[in-house]
């Protein structure tokens, strides 16, 4: 305010604060990365519809495959969707560049994940002393199916001679190096063949991994589930170990998390809302929002067996399911020592608040 008479007075705003003043420059959002999947419970955070409070994003929707590899490879994203399995290897040898947030994107019973030659392996035991390819020996579904394997029907890890190779094409690196107990026989498939094409020339006995063999394949009328019926083998598990497998989790750069400490629980907060708003629209029945029928029973189906919060995210609601996982990760040689749930998340996702 400036006075040019005793009572005239001209006030001249400001263009703006001091560039020193204290805190001003907290005042405005993050300007943060964010790589995630396609999903229906992404969909109203990607769409703006769900904020990250004090984020300004910078969405990218990738596949897994890419945004792991981008993750762990290079750090590319500030916030992203991570595969729980490559997290947890980072976790135990204190290596990893992301803290977790118990945002579960990604879940999914793996009984539909293994696939055999139906003319020679007719039960889970018969693939005792036969070559099953991975496409990564550590990736969160070949983890579950191992456990799978194990738990319910007696065969180990040691009882199996796996080959690598990718589904579709031929080379494959494992994301992160390994250090495989004594005994795990893995190697490496032969040089410009897919685990498909072993698979489905016979050359392979079974196959593990989160996306099917190729479509050819298929068509193979030796080639199948292991479970004939995985829905109903899935179910049946459920019922008796109250697991739902946990694949991907959100991970979010560690040196962010300790510069913002708020910056976890937001994260949290806004998946939260995206899933509710996502189960919302599912519930929705007027018009389907999913392009396939039957939807109404079906979630009326998962409700029965699952109760209303069946894809649940948080620490204390999944602490069995992360036990089960972290358990046989470690007895399956890929965690260096036996984790604990807590040690996964920042610990401001540990709790949230009730209103």
């Amino acid at each position: 305010m400036q006075c040019i008479a005793p009572t005239i007075c001209v006030y001249a705003p400001s263009p703006g604060p001091p560039a020193a003043l204290p805190g001003w420059e907290q005042m405005s959002k993050l300007k943060l990365s964010v790589a995630i999947g396609d999903y229906d419970r992404t969909r109203p955070l990607v769409a703006g519809a769900v904020q990250i409070d004090g984020v300004d994003p910078i969405y990218m929707t990738l596949s897994p495959e890419e945004i792991f590899f981008r993750a762990f490879r290079t750090q590319d994203f500030d916030i992203c969707e991570l595969s729980l399995s490559s997290f947890c290897v980072k976790v135990a040898a204190g290596t990893c560049p992301y803290v977790g947030v118990p945002a579960f994107l990604s879940r999914a019973f793996r009984h539909t994940s293994i696939y055999v030659r139906t003319d020679r392996v007719k039960e889970p035991r018969d693939l005792i002393g036969r070559k099953v390819g991975v496409p990564e020996y550590q990736l969160t579904a070949n983890v579950w199916a191992r456990a799978i394997l194990q738990e319910d029907h007696g065969v180990t890890p040691f009882d199996i001679h796996w080959i690598r190779a990718g589904i579709e094409q031929p080379h494959r690196l494992e994301k992160i190096t390994l250090q495989l107990p004594p005994g795990v026989r893995l190697e490496n498939g032969p040089p410009g063949r897919t685990i498909s094409e072993l698979l489905d020339a016979g050359e392979i006995d079974g196959f593990i991994a989160p996306r099917p063999p190729s479509a050819a394949v298929l068509r193979n009328a030796n080639v199948g589930w292991l479970f004939r019926d995985p829905t109903a083998a899935a179910m049946e598990f459920y019922r008796r170990t109250g697991v739902f497998p946990i694949m991907h989790l959100v991970g979010i750069r560690r040196e962010l998390a300790e510069r913002h400490p708020w910056l976890p629980a937001a994260v949290l907060k806004a998946m939260e809302r995206s899933k509710a708003l996502a189960l919302e629209a599912l519930s929705d029945t007027s018009a389907t929002k999913v392009t396939l029928p039957f939807v109404e029973e079906q979630l009326a189906a998962a409700r029965r067996l699952m109760g209303d919060d069946f894809w649940s995210y948080g620490l204390e609601p999944n602490r069995k399911t992360l036990e089960m996982f972290l358990h046989h990760h470690f007895i399956q040689g890929l965690s260096s020592r036996r984790l604990q749930p807590e040690e996964l998340f920042h610990p401001a996702t540990h709790e949230t608040f009730s209103i």
